[in-house]
């Protein structure tokens, strides 16, 4: 097995509210439920970005969760609250289209498309649960080209986060070019 051979197949949200998750992962952005199990006493939803169905990001509520004892639900309760707990970035072909839906969805937004120096164009929204989402328009060299060994020439930004929370006029979030 080399480095090369691995490919991300699941991630984990936490979220308050397992069934206004699932209405928004599915119903606003279009994902597939995959699986709907329930684990230890507790229902867990995992979907897929119709682009992307062997990625699954599963939906679990931490606070219906009796392994997770009650001092733990109420820090992972304020992390959330804050934006600081999780958060997803999606590769899209047109941002605005993104923005433009996700506005008229009520979803609620933490930055309008922009601009970055190395001409990717993003913005940003807050899931139901409070989990940043990003979505990013690449500025790739050639029309349809994605980075890889033989096309090192895009290097995707990086991004780093304060410690404030990521919310309103409080939300700091840049992306820096490498």
């Amino acid at each position: 097995m080399t480095r090369e051979d691995l490919k991300l197949s699941a991630c984990a949200l936490a979220v308050h509210d397992l069934d206004k998750a699932l209405a928004f992962y599915r119903d606003v952005l279009g994902f597939k439920v995959r699986t709907e199990t329930t684990r230890h006493g507790t229902r867990q939803v995992s979907v897929t970005p119709p682009s992307q169905p062997d990625t699954q990001i599963l939906l679990q509520s931490s606070s219906t969760n009796p392994t997770v004892s009650p001092t733990d639900q109420n820090t992972i309760a304020d992390l959330m609250t804050k934006g600081l707990l999780g958060y997803l970035v999606f590769i899209t072909d047109n941002c605005d289209s993104i923005f433009e839906h996700l506005e008229a969805a009520g979803a609620e937004v933490i930055q309008e498309p922009i601009t970055r120096p190395n001409n990717d164009r993003d913005c940003a929204f807050l899931d139901p649960s409070g989990n940043l989402l990003r979505f990013t328009q690449p500025h790739w060299p050639h029309k349809h080209s994605e980075p890889s060994r033989k096309n090192p020439t895009y290097a995707p930004a990086t991004a780093t986060h304060s410690d404030a929370a990521l919310r309103s006029e409080r939300h700091q979030w840049t992306c820096h070019p490498p």
